[in-house]
């Protein structure tokens, strides 16, 4: 797990501090920051990462058109993808799925919830 890179893409800072403390507990060191759909497809021009944390409710790109544009680019259509907002309307969750989203938390969520999804995706 400690070469994994994550990318955590999140407008709020306090819930991007929370994302990756709880990711650093978890074993996940190597984790790369982004504070909405646009700003993390920059990053990934800058380097390589092995999966994606994102929130649906962001400004400029939201994490609906991110996971969308992500699944678009050949070099990204297999890059795994977990999505952590507060929509949990059944017809939200079934719309992200759809988008390309591999597995999708409700916050508030716990830790061991966050790396329980990790771990299923990475499952395939």
């Amino acid at each position: 797990m400690a070469d994994l890179k994550i990318l955590a893409v999140d407008d709020s800072p306090t819930m991007r501090r929370i994302i990756i403390n709880t990711l650093k507990r978890a074993g996940f060191e190597n984790v790369v920051e982004a504070t909405d759909g646009k700003d993390a497809l920059g990053k990934l021009k800058e380097e390589k990462v092995n999966f994606v944390i994102t929130d649906w409710n962001m400004p400029e790109m939201d994490g609906l058109a991110f996971v969308t544009t992500l699944r678009s680019m050949d070099e990204y259509k297999a890059l795994p993808v977990l999505m952590v907002t507060t929509r949990s309307v059944k017809e939200d969750i079934i719309e992200a799925m759809k988008a390309g989203v591999n597995n999708y938390i409700v916050k508030p969520f716990t830790p061991e919830t966050l790396k329980a999804k990790i771990d299923q995706v990475l499952a395939g």
